[in-house]
């Protein structure tokens, strides 16, 4: 029929599709399988890049990010008549002035260790022994490093206004001491000639070194540590949390300044006392992975619409050699709508089918690298692909593939039927 304009519907043009592309398969085929790398690599690039993160992130622990550790070092500068080189221990009456002076925290929790930092020490049940950590908290340091109550329940307030004789344990304790898969709550174990009831059983959310090391501690009560392990009434280090609208950085430049007055520090001794910020740390991963993402996307995108510029370039090329035929059909009453809408939909197939083709194959891929790399390794997670990111890359396709016919369906829409039937 003279001037009508076909509809998607047509099975006239879908068919005359096939046909351009079944002319040129060889072609047409080297010219989709770049759309379909590219989309691949889109895909595998991301759900790498979120699995790194995801490790990463693991690997730092799952501290609050708004953490600070803080613990007396040596002075390194002469004030106030005192000497460098003098030891700088904290007390509990630190933790008293730090509370009444510094405003901004949220929790802040003096610790002990028995043996000092990183000491392990022999624990005793029945005829088990293990070498563990013994720490001496506070019940808020859960918010601070956060733990899975598996069993039982964790330290209280009234655990440490009775001086009570009890202990949290970790997993690989009680693989170790009691065996797997047995309930230690209720039972019983020595430290350094001391009985203490096991009240409950965690894990770590860490992964890797961290998260082992954390699952092997005992924690027992601040003031019964104190009372039965350091009656000098010393502490070994501080943890706290600051509130949201205050911010790690200044919390800790206000408790540095009170813990330098109580010590008689030099203003700018820094080394005096050490601390580790978590926030930092957050910060800098949460930047890196940003740029991470942003540097992704742009790879993969321009390897993606460099395959869709790649079938505009093979559209212009089949126009060129398809000129007397476009020329007959502009003669016979083909409306330029006409040729400029099968020039789109070849275009819409070439991108569509080859990138969804990509997309699958991207994500066949992450599912099976998931699986392959588990979830024991340090610095890789499990790569994983969101719905919502597979979704827009699909959209990019699809607008890539319109894209890549609007040029060749307006050049196809352009020809003149007298200068294309002289072509022939």
């Amino acid at each position: 029929m003279r001037g009508r304009s076909p509809s998607l519907l047509d099975l006239d043009l879908w068919l005359e599709v096939a046909e351009t592309v079944r002319r040129n398969r060889l072609r047409t085929a080297l010219t989709m399988f770049g759309v379909f790398w590219g989309m691949g690599m889109l895909v595998v690039m991301v759900g790498f890049g979120n699995g790194l993160e995801t490790g990463v992130r693991g690997s730092l622990g799952t501290s609050a990010t708004n953490a600070v550790w803080i613990w007396g070092s040596r002075s390194t500068l002469p004030y106030a008549g005192n000497q460098p080189g003098r030891r700088v221990r904290f007390t509990v009456d630190d933790v008293a002035a730090i509370e009444s002076r510094v405003e901004g925290i949220e929790y802040l929790c003096p610790r002990n260790q028995l043996g000092g930092w990183r000491s392990d020490n022999v624990i005793r049940h029945g005829n088990q022994v293990g070498s563990f950590a013994v720490l001496g908290d506070v019940p808020e340091y859960r918010y601070v490093q956060p733990i899975t109550l598996l069993g039982g329940r964790a330290l209280n307030r009234l655990d440490l206004d009775e001086r009570r004789k009890v202990a949290l344990i970790g997993v690989q304790v009680r693989d170790e001491l009691f065996g797997p898969g047995v309930d230690p709550v209720g039972q019983g174990i020595e430290i350094q000639g001391q009985w203490f009831q096991v009240i409950g059983l965690y894990s770590s959310p860490a992964r890797g070194d961290r998260g082992d090391r954390q699952e092997s501690e005992i924690h027992i009560p601040f003031t019964t540590f104190q009372q039965v392990f350091s009656p000098d009434g010393r502490i070994g280090w501080l943890a706290l949390t600051a509130r949201p609208d205050v911010g790690a950085a200044e919390v800790e430049r206000q408790v540095r300044a009170v813990l330098a007055e109580r010590h008689g520090l030099h203003p700018d001794d820094r080394p005096a006392i050490g601390s580790y910020n978590a926030e930092e740390d957050f910060l800098k991963v949460r930047n890196t992975f940003i740029g991470v993402r942003a540097f992704v996307w742009l790879v993969g995108t321009a390897t993606l619409l460099t395959g869709v510029f790649g079938i505009s370039n093979i559209l212009l090329v089949s126009i060129r050699e398809r000129t007397p035929e476009l020329g007959i059909r502009r003669a016979l009453g083909a409306s330029p709508a006409s040729i400029v809408r099968q020039v789109l939909v070849e275009a819409f197939v070439l991108t569509s089918t080859s990138g969804l083709l990509g997309l699958v194959v991207g994500v066949a891929i992450i599912e099976v690298s998931a699986v392959l790399i588990g979830d024991d390794t340090d610095m890789m997670g499990r790569p994983f692909i969101e719905p919502g990111v597979a979704l827009l890359a699909a959209a990019v396709l699809l607008c890539g593939g319109l894209i890549a016919g609007i040029v060749p369906a307006f050049r196809a829409a352009r020809l003149r039927p007298v200068e294309a039937l002289r072509a022939e």
